[in-house]
């Protein structure tokens, strides 16, 4: 099955806000072995002039995740999961994301394109605060390995 071209350029808001939680925090600043104070100590955090703990930069990730599944599992895009190798993940934060935050997620179609036989899909995910301020923009390309027919 093909992705199908027509989803590029299209933008799916995320419905459901997430709400950054500390212990979502310490469990991810564990799980990636980040033992910065201001990620596990909130004490510090606002001895470091932030309102609460900081999550880890790549902690972006879980937030996004809700609504890039949204379209990759709940549309008819038309990705083969059974073919995918991440290929790439980046994130440009705008400021960092801290425990309370509540933070709604905007998943846009950049490209879909053909590369050496293989499908390679393109997405961004805004993600803001309740303001519309933008918090951090997460890219990630995926390849859909050819030869599948």
């Amino acid at each position: 099955m093909a992705i199908d071209t027509a989803y590029v350029g299209r933008s799916f808001p995320y419905p459901q806000p997430y709400v950054v939680g500390v212990e979502k925090i310490r469990e991810f600043a564990a799980a990636i072995g980040e033992t910065a104070a201001v990620c596990t100590d909130r004490a510090a955090a606002r001895a470091a002039g932030y309102a609460d703990l900081v999550a880890p930069p790549t902690f972006a990730i879980v937030v996004a995740a809700g609504a890039q599944d949204a379209i990759l599992f709940g549309t008819d895009l038309g990705v083969d999961f059974s073919r995918v190798v991440h290929g790439d993940q980046r994130f440009e934060h705008h400021r960092p994301i801290v425990a309370g935050d509540e933070l709604t997620c905007e998943v846009h179609v950049d490209a879909v394109r053909v590369l050496a036989g293989n499908e390679v899909i393109t997405l961004r995910t805004e993600i803001t605060d309740p303001s519309a301020a933008p918090v951090c923009t997460c890219h990630v390309t995926l390849v859909v390995r050819g030869g599948a027919e």
